[in-house]
């Protein structure tokens, strides 16, 4: 049941029995909105710092076994493996900050906005991370006397990452635009009660 089907709801029948139902139904509807935006951003957050940690190993090794050495790729592993601290330090602000939000209705929607709001954030500064990653990797091929092939092939494979980003960008900015119009309704059409014993059905 969406926003829309809830306020109808709400304005059409003005009894206090069907008045706690549309707020458990609400409650709800908020609850499965966090619990998605929690999953999404919790599961994004450790794949890019597997990723990162794993990719900036990777390739500090096989550059000192190599035999030309490349800086550049030096310097890339440790960009990588730095960008995974940084996504593990925002990872654990995040969690601790979980801890601000009461067990209201409103404040169960600015728990699941705050978590959307910061996957956007994550999202963005990974697709401008690929930039950086680029350079340095198209760098490195060129101290390593790579094939220009090669060089060729990793540019037009970033190119497409930086497309597939966007979209994906779109549609975590979509989902955070839709729990700020859900807030917004709710706090220009109703006005919630404290509803900390209501749990999701």
């Amino acid at each position: 049941m969406n926003f829309e089907e809830l306020q109808k709801i709400w304005d059409t029948q003005n009894k206090q029995t069907l008045y706690a139902i549309n707020e458990t139904a609400m409650y709800n509807h908020i609850m499965q909105k966090q619990r998605q935006a929690r999953h999404i951003t919790h599961v994004s957050e450790l794949l890019t710092m597997i990723v990162n940690a794993g990719v900036g190993i990777f390739i500090a090794i096989t550059n000192a076994t190599s035999n030309r050495t490349s800086i550049a790729l030096y310097v890339l592993s440790a960009w990588l493996i730095a960008c995974a601290v940084f996504i593990l330090r925002g990872r654990i602000q995040r969690l601790h900050g979980n801890r601000q939000f009461d067990r209201s209705m409103n404040g169960e929607l600015a728990h699941a906005l705050a978590v959307a709001t910061q996957q956007v954030k994550h999202s963005r500064l990974m697709r401008l991370n690929i930039l950086p990653i680029a350079i340095l990797l198209l760098l490195g091929l060129w101290e390593t006397d790579k094939p220009i092939w090669i060089a060729g092939a990793t540019a037009a494979l970033f190119l497409l990452s930086y497309y597939a980003s966007g979209w994906e960008h779109n549609l975590y900015e979509n989902r955070r635009r839709s729990l700020e119009n859900l807030q917004s309704s709710l706090t220009q059409n109703a006005t919630p009660t404290d509803i900390s014993n209501i749990k999701p059905q």
